[in-house]
């Protein structure tokens, strides 16, 4: 069973920037489709970011320009860097895969909970000041 574990979550200031990692075991980065999803207090986890195996990405409205997934293969690590923080950042981010379902692809980006199988168990963001 492929495990996903998160890490580099901390408490910053509006404006500033952190950023986030994932390292699997059991799947590979560049072989699943994953991506970052984001709950904020009180509120149900929603999808942020995206990565395929082919580099693309797709985000949700409310990071798109601040926020940049990406992954580095050699180390099995995906990474989503986050710039310009906003206190309605603040939450639990997970980073979650399903494996492609379309040949290699993972057809258009997804941000629903469903299509995704595996699961970390989250990093808590804080923007506060």
């Amino acid at each position: 069973q492929a495990q996903l574990r998160e890490s580099g979550g901390g408490s910053v200031r509006p404006g500033e920037s952190l950023r986030l990692s994932c390292v699997p075991s059991g799947l590979g980065v560049s072989v699943y489709c994953m991506a970052w999803f984001r709950q904020a207090p009180g509120k149900e986890r929603l999808g942020i970011a995206t990565l395929a195996p082919d580099g693309r990405t797709g985000y949700a409205d409310s990071v798109t320009g601040r926020f940049v997934a990406s992954r580095v293969d050699d180390d099995n690590t995906l990474y989503l860097r986050m710039s310009s923080l906003k206190p309605e950042d603040t939450g639990i981010y997970f980073c979650a895969a399903h494996y492609p379902r379309f040949g290699s692809s993972c057809g258009p980006p997804s941000f629903v909970e469903r299509d995704y199988d595996y699961w970390g168990q989250g990093t808590e963001v804080t923007v506060s000041s």
